[in-house]
């Protein structure tokens, strides 16, 4: 049986570069600058082929020179077996002819300058047109020669520029390497650790620190949940135990009694209603972090309402003295959500109450925006424990005896209520003893002008 075997691809060296951001900078750098040198070199060719041409002028008139007998030497200038004289002469308009960059002359020397100049080196009608044939190789022979040496001065400075892009680009993407690099070596165990990016207050900087706050919060978060699972399993962990204990107990008492098991069975049943508020909270926590669902106005006043009217018997058991100003307040948000955050806060504040105290709970808009306010009296708590009393499973002081005294539970689960609201809570401990909770809630959403004339039809 044969095994299948990939075939190996080519050597490293042949494969293409990973198109990573600095070789696509350096890429970039290099076209515009190529880019640009060769619009340069098209307008040098411009310039040196010209850009207009003019047919040979016809003029009746002859044209007319004058000619001195003694030339300075600096006026004679050689040219091959040739001798080019400098000659101040006045030639009309109408007879220069514009070739590519040049002048052509179309000039006539007067009888008498020509006889002056006239000798056995005159020059005759052929070797005129060969020398002008001749001076026009060499003018194109020197523009070739100069848009080849631009275009190899182009193509070298082209290369220097590329790999001085390379470098610049290099150096400019530095910090984001160290923030790769950072970001891979932070785990879930090391997010106490930060990249703490030194330099220039730019865009790499900014990327930095907003990762160093997400970190912060994702280490707070994952400390916030260890406390939570460590908590919970308590929690769940102490009533099983203690009815584990009730069992072992009764049956190692041989005088036990059908009394005695009664009495247990009602223990153990009280034990099981505790687990079952206990789970039930955990589920509205859970419910309550995932979001609200379909947002719809709610009257705050009414559900503020009903919340008192299913806290009376508690509140008449404790002989509580409430205060209630219940004004219309309309809030966007999900019903089922916001009645339980204010059943939490209800029953928190008469829960941590005393007896004969007082509880006062007001319900109205600020700023268009829906308040609810509960304030309750009872123990002084210190404002350094306020704000932890909105984290999950925390009490004020140890973990009450009595079967109403909690989980812990109620705070946190109104303030993820409230996160999910975008609502703020403001939390205050008062001087005389017990909390004031206020909770603002987000202004509703304006209604569609077409959907209130529908409604008024």
């Amino acid at each position: 049986m044969h095994t299948y075997r990939p075939r190996p691809g080519p050597p490293r060296w042949l494969r293409p570069p990973r198109p990573t951001a600095r070789l696509r900078l350096t890429i970039l750098y290099g076209a515009a600058f190529l880019a640009c040198g060769v619009a340069v070199l098209a307008v040098i060719a411009y310039l040196l082929d010209g850009h207009t041409t003019t047919h040979l002028p016809t003029s009746s008139r002859p044209a007319t020179a004058e000619l001195h007998g003694k030339f300075p030497v600096a006026d004679v200038q050689q040219a091959g077996r040739y001798d080019i004289v400098r000659v101040p002469v006045k030639i009309p308009a109408a007879d220069v002819q514009q070739v590519g960059g040049y002048d052509v002359l179309n000039a006539y020397l007067p009888a008498a300058a020509a006889q002056k100049l006239a000798g056995p080196t005159a020059l005759t009608p052929t070797e005129q047109a060969k020398l002008l044939a001749e001076a026009q190789v060499q003018v194109n022979f020197d523009k070739r020669e100069i848009l080849i040496i631009s275009a190899t001065a182009l193509a070298f400075i082209a290369v220097a520029a590329a790999t001085i892009g390379w470098i610049i680009a290099g150096r400019v993407l530095r910090p984001l390497s160290t923030i790769t690099a950072a970001a891979r070596r932070i785990a879930a165990s090391s997010l106490h650790e930060r990249l703490a990016l030194h330099g220039p207050d730019d865009e790499l900087k900014e990327l930095a620190d907003t990762l160093d706050d997400l970190f912060a919060r994702l280490e707070a978060s994952f400390d916030a949940q260890r406390r939570f699972a460590a908590n919970a399993s308590h929690e769940l962990r102490t009533p099983l135990t203690r009815e584990r204990t009730l069992l072992q107990v009764t049956l190692a008492d041989p005088a036990a009694t059908t009394a005695t098991w009664q009495a247990v069975s009602q223990e153990l049943l009280a034990s099981n209603a505790e687990q079952e508020q206990l789970i039930e909270a955990l589920l509205a926590l859970a419910s309550s972090e995932g979001g609200p669902g379909e947002r719809e106005p709610a009257n705050l006043a009414a559900i503020t309402s009903a919340a008192l009217a299913a806290a009376q018997p508690a509140i008449s058991r404790l002989s509580l003295n409430v205060q209630a100003s219940l004004q219309p307040a309309v809030l966007d948000g999900d019903p089922l959500l916001v009645q339980q955050l204010v059943t939490n806060l209800i029953d928190n504040a008469v829960r941590h109450n005393v007896p004969g105290g007082d509880l006062r709970v007001a319900t109205g808009t600020s700023n268009g925006r829906a308040v609810l306010s509960v304030t309750n009296s009872g123990p002084v708590i210190p404002a350094t424990e306020v704000e932890r009393l909105f984290q999950p499973f925390q009490r004020l002081g140890p973990r009450p005896a009595r079967r109403d005294g909690g989980h812990g539970l109620g705070l946190s689960i109104v303030r993820s209520i409230a996160t999910a609201h975008g609502a703020v809570i403001g939390a205050l401990a008062m001087p005389e003893g017990g909390l004031a909770v206020d909770v603002t809630f987000l202004p509703p959403a304006p209604v569609p002008r077409t959907a209130g004339l529908m409604r008024r039809c």
